[in-house]
């Protein structure tokens, strides 16, 4: 688990929302909902799973999160985005699933019918409802309660339902179309949410089975009292209309500004783009400038534009030529609402995660400036040698700058003059090379310099350094403990050891980064220079490999392995004759 998971993980919030799993790559390769974020993305990292989630786990390097309402809206945003993204790892929820709508049909005898394709006819539909079970059982309630046709033909005699009066009979009767009418609005409003008028009349009627000991029957009352609020219950993740739409939310934290828009394509969010700036004039004018140029970079403009009332919807509308709303009730205000609020969460992280990171690189710079006594050391170079018995001896430099790796700073040293089992001279050569080159092409020198090493490494370095003249160039130590882990520093003007305490950690945190960060840099070029001189030494023993063939052999197969199971003809369509092929070979497997 990296550093920026682990910053991330300490702000999720305790709500619900949808989780997005990224590769190295940037790739999204999983899609999950929470009831509460908190504690099911932290779950990921904190437990044992089976190997399907381990191997998911192992190639998590960060996440994002959308924070939603209630869980129905999490859910229904975490299979739209799998239909967006088609994640590796959510194999089983790629296919075409989609959620059922109730439809009240525009024929000349409506009818009440559960579908999962919504069209651009004259029907009305209502959803989509995730609980397709607890769908059928409000169409059945409704059925019962308003009389539609029920038969998908009108037949030529009354049936079962016109005789139990739950429905109007029109294969034997006119019925005026104001009693549909009347009829579909009644049902309109319950499927929007109004259920008072309809659960009244359930609860009367379970309370009059009860007292007539008729217990199943107020059971069955009771459960379609919990059907309905199931069904019917708020979401504005996803709409039924199809409209094609951004919706613009933002917030606003001392200087910095964030702007969420989601993408709601086909009436459902299927994406959401998320960008944090400065603050330089008034916040809904910086907003209102977003916007506009937010279209003007090329992002294709939809049907309509949400924004807050904050905004003057008249200029951009105007400006855009785009038809922009700021709505004030229902659904439409509450996903303006929701961007809202995922904006102001973005920020929040956003501003936490950026003092966590100065904590641990100004701050840990600020520390440690203050146990040697001196200003914050912006630059730190720290140096290491490596070698195996004398041999392929190198050094290496690795620069920080207020706290963080400056890599095109770092610099290789060959060892050329000094004994190579020698790691005083090795580290006195170095030392000399650069500060000689900082001293005659006047290049920046080291607030700090680290040395993976104790007291005698110090020495050697303050008196190359003296005699070049950078006499004052303070020069620390790294003192490890039993298990090579850095424990202490020594200071090189006093050679004291100054221990680490619980409120320095996060300078303890950065020298550690700093002595891994070295010793994995001179490690890598250790083994390239020595994988180097062996191919290297072994070619030249071969007659017909001169220079120009050794380099192309080199570049080309890379390892030894590599040179010995490369067929004749791999060799000889790199120019190399066929009898010098068969003695590099034979040569190799000596």
């Amino acid at each position: 688990m990296n550093q920026l998971i682990k910053d991330k993980l300490a702000l999720l919030p305790g709500e619900p929302g949808c989780y997005l799993m990224k590769a190295m790559s940037g790739e999204v390769i999983y899609v999950g909902k929470a009831k509460v974020l908190k504690n099911r993305v932290k779950s990921y990292f904190m437990k044992v799973h089976n190997k399907r989630t381990q191997l998911l786990v192992s190639e998590i390097v960060d996440f994002e999160y959308i924070v939603t309402d209630n869980e129905l809206e999490a859910l229904i945003l975490e299979m739209n985005l799998i239909k967006k993204y088609d994640p590796k790892f959510n194999v089983l929820l790629t296919d075409d699933k989609s959620y059922p709508y109730i439809m009240i049909t525009a024929e000349r005898h409506p009818r009440l019918l559960i579908t999962r394709q919504v069209k651009k006819d004259k029907a009305k539909y209502f959803g989509p409802f995730p609980n397709a079970h607890a769908a059928n059982e409000t169409v059945r309630l409704l059925n019962k309660i308003y009389p539609l046709r029920k038969c998908n033909k009108l037949p030529d005699k009354v049936c079962l339902y016109a005789h139990i009066d739950q429905c109007l009979a029109p294969c034997v009767k006119e019925i005026d179309a104001s009693e549909y009418e009347r009829l579909t609005e009644s049902i309109s409003k319950f499927l929007k949410g109004d259920i008072s008028d309809v659960k009244k009349e359930l609860e009367v009627k379970m309370m009059a089975a009860a007292q007539k000991l008729d217990f199943e029957r107020a059971g069955e009352y009771r459960d379609m009292v919990a059907h309905i609020e199931l069904t019917v219950q708020k979401q504005q993740v996803s709409f039924a209309d199809f409209e094609d739409r951004d919706v613009f939310g933002f917030a606003q934290v001392d200087a910095l500004i964030c702007v969420q828009v989601f993408f709601v394509r086909g009436g459902k969010i299927i994406e959401r783009d998320v960008s944090i700036f400065n603050l330089i004039n008034d916040v809904h004018d910086e907003v209102t400038s977003f916007i506009a140029w937010f279209y003007q970079r090329g992002n294709v403009m939809p049907k309509e534009i949400f924004v807050s009332e904050a905004l003057d919807t008249a200029l951009l509308s105007q400006y855009l030529r785009a038809k922009v709303i700021a709505p004030k009730i229902g659904s439409k205000k509450k996903l303006v609402d929701l961007a809202m609020k995922n904006a102001q969460v973005a920020l929040e992280q956003k501003r936490q995660l950026v003092d966590q990171k100065m904590e641990r690189t100004e701050g840990a710079i600020a520390i440690l400036g203050r146990l040697l006594g001196v200003a914050a050391p912006a630059r730190i170079e720290a140096y290491d040698n490596s070698h195996h018995a004398g041999q392929d001896a190198v050094s290496a430099m690795v620069v920080f700058k207020n706290g963080k790796p400056a890599k095109k700073e770092y610099r290789k040293y060959k060892i050329k003059l000094a004994d190579t089992k020698d790691d005083y001279g090795m580290m006195k050569e170095v030392i000399y090379r650069r500060y000689f080159k900082v001293l005659n092409e006047t290049l920046q020198p080291a607030d700090l310099i680290v040395v993976d090493g104790g007291i005698g490494q110090i020495r050697v370095v303050r008196d190359v350094l003296r005699s070049l003249g950078f006499d004052a160039l303070l020069v620390v130590g790294l003192v490890k403990d039993d298990k090579h882990r850095t424990r202490a520093l020594i200071d090189g003007r006093t050679e004291q050891t100054i221990p680490f305490t619980p409120q320095d950690r996060v300078a303890f945190h950065l020298l550690t980064q700093i002595q891994e960060e070295v010793h994995r840099f001179v490690i890598n070029f250790h083994r390239s220079s020595h994988h180097t001189r062996a191919f290297t030494s072994v070619l030249d023993d071969i007659p017909g490999i001169g220079p120009k063939r050794k380099a192309l052999i080199i570049k080309t197969f890379k390892t030894v392995d590599q040179m010995q199971c490369a067929t004749d003809e791999a060799y000889v369509k790199l120019g190399i004759p066929l009898k010098v092929a068969q003695m590099i070979k034979e040569q190799l497997n000596k």
